[in-house]
């Protein structure tokens, strides 16, 4: 858009139309001209809490590729902006636009954690790790209003339920008592999410979201009082930060993260318009090669949908990156392992506390 500068602070640069609405709103050239000759802007680019009322808070993964069984999300949509964000793609069932809404409408989920205790409590259900951010983080912005997700762990420490957590913000060590006292029973498991060593990288890719410095010092923090973590070095962007998977992983290693999880950027859904637009403004000298990189460990799209293949890719470069990984491991991780959360006492804990009889 000629008259709209780079919007500093969001990932994405504009809101695609919704695949699930008849009609499509767009900002005219001469809207937005008439916009930069009177100084006004043409939208706020405010972030908006909306609150929402779901019947159910725990989700069954059926994904056969994505590790996980069950997840549950406080909050959808995240201000992190992550431009690469496989989220986005949910924000279009809700309604909104999977680009710049995604960022800027976050949808609070404030009955959460009493479905949490509902859903536990059930006479049917038996434990399975439930993952906190299977989709959008749970320690984004938005928690440090809202204390949602301190809230859940709160639940799942009275009754001893395993739980796992996917973030890239330093806001979880807010809950290191909590984060303690479910590791004393080998409860909980840290997936901290480390996608370069570069800041300049950090901002453009993830605008929002805590500096590396930070990161590291959460994996360090939180090594060090025992709790678990699994560094996510995701995704890797051939022509961005592939080439730092090596390092990224013996940081993390030196930082005390027992283990290191990756995949190979896929632009699925309305993500493959966005990204294409913000790479195209925020790294115009590398634009087009590295879209051709991406193709390139995808069948010639920048789109996978095949299970199994969709996050590893497949052909040279993504067989480079994967040859990368097992050497660092073998480097780095040789003697860790990420260990299994106990599933056993629940049971025993389902009336929130323990059965005497």
């Amino acid at each position: 858009m000629k008259y709209k500068e780079f919007l500093k602070g969001r990932g994405a640069q504009k809101n695609t139309s919704n695949k699930f609405l008849q009609h499509i709103y767009e900002m005219r050239e001469d809207f937005l001209e008439f916009c930069h000759l009177e100084g006004e802007e043409a939208e706020s680019n405010k972030t908006q809490y909306i609150p929402i009322f779901p019947k159910t808070i725990v989700n069954k993964v059926d994904s056969p590729d994505v590790g996980m069984a069950y997840s549950m999300n406080p909050y959808q949509g995240c201000e992190h902006g992550c431009i690469y964000c496989y989220a986005r793609n949910a924000h279009e069932y809700w309604g909104y636009s999977a680009g710049l809404d995604f960022e800027r409408k976050i949808l609070v989920k404030k009955s959460a954690p009493k479905l949490l205790e509902a859903k536990i409590k059930h006479k049917n259900w038996k434990a399975q790790t439930i993952v906190m951010s299977g989709n959008t983080d749970c320690y984004q912005p938005a928690e440090k209003k809202f204390e949602i997700t301190r809230k859940c762990l709160e639940v799942f420490l009275k009754y001893r339920h395993p739980v796992g957590i996917i973030t890239k913000n330093a806001l979880v060590l807010r809950d290191l008592d909590i984060l303690k006292e479910l590791n004393a029973h080998q409860l909980v498991g840290v997936n901290i999410s480390v996608t370069s060593l570069s800041e300049k990288t950090r901002r453009k890719l993830e605008p929002r979201t805590a500096s590396i410095q930070k990161r590291l010092k959460t994996i360090n923090v939180l090594s060090e009082n025992k709790i678990p973590v699994n560094a996510m070095l995701a995704p890797m962007i051939p022509g961005i930060n592939s080439h730092e998977l090596l390092k990224l992983a013996k940081t993390v290693a030196d930082n005390g993260a027992l283990s290191f999880a990756f995949t190979v950027v896929r632009l699925n859904g309305a993500i493959g318009q966005i990204f294409t637009d913000w790479i195209k403004k925020a790294m115009p000298d590398r634009a087009e090669k590295v879209l051709h990189l991406i193709q390139d460990c995808h069948g010639g799209s920048i789109n996978d949908s095949r299970f199994g293949i969709r996050n590893r890719g497949e052909g040279k470069i993504a067989t480079q990156i994967h040859d990368m990984a097992k050497l660092a491991r073998h480097l780095y991780f040789k003697d860790k392992s990420f260990p299994k959360l106990n599933k056993n006492m629940h049971e025993q804990y389902k009336d929130g506390q323990m059965k005497l009889f």
